[in-house]
């Protein structure tokens, strides 16, 4: 596809994509496109998008955030397979595998990502999402977050923890608050957060990405 084919406006959009995919080692959501390409709305940019994506310049999941894709940079080699695992809701301890069973763990469900997303992390793995604590961070009922496996994180990461005396496990954003103890915050307003000890939490991963459920 020659750029004269495209509009200017098209061609400002694939060169935002892959300069923010440069910079950050992972696409840019509709939103991020219609901020650095100074569009008037979503449906611009998704209608461009579209129109890319039929002559084939860009490929998109449209039930992964940020799923956009430039194949001209993609290879075969460029994707693997992550475990989904389980819930991240109350019951048993999150079942993280050992390293050297991320991509051979049996009968376990597996989701496909590519390489940009992970940036050479280590120990990634997926959790279904049961529950509506962290909507207004677009995580909804039914995705899929992508964690590191991870014993701390900074204040305001979001977080698989284990409560050990409740055996539940939670996602929420993490903060260690200056008086010693830990919030957990649900990022929905309707919710209030969970306080507990350092010694009832263990931190089991960070969340790196959200995978939408449609429909």
């Amino acid at each position: 596809m020659k750029t004269k084919e495209l509009s200017d406006r098209q061609q400002r959009m694939i060169a935002f994509i892959r300069d923010f995919w440069a910079e950050n080692n992972f696409p840019p959501s509709v939103r991020d496109i219609v901020a650095g390409c100074a569009l008037s709305s979503t449906s611009v940019a998704d209608y461009n998008l579209r129109l890319l994506e039929k002559k084939g310049i860009i490929r998109r999941h449209k039930e992964v955030s940020r799923g956009i894709e430039l194949p001209s940079f993609l290879k075969e080699t460029d994707r693997l397979n992550v475990p989904v695992i389980g819930l991240i809701a109350a019951g048993q301890p999150i079942p993280v595998p050992d390293n050297d069973a991320w991509d051979v763990a049996a009968n376990v469900e597996t989701i496909e990502v590519t390489r940009d997303i992970i940036r050479g992390r280590e120990g990634v793995y997926a959790l279904r999402v049961k529950g509506n604590s962290m909507i207004e961070d677009l995580i909804n009922d039914g995705d899929i977050v992508l964690l590191q496996s991870v014993n701390t994180v900074e204040n305001g990461e979001t977080a698989a923890v284990w409560l050990k005396s409740e055996k539940e496990a939670t996602l929420k954003k993490f903060y260690l608050e200056s008086s010693g103890r830990i919030r957990l915050q649900p990022a929905n307003s309707q919710m209030q957060p969970i306080y507990a000890s350092p010694a009832n939490v263990e931190v089991q991963g960070r969340v790196i990405a959200v995978i939408r459920r449609m429909g």
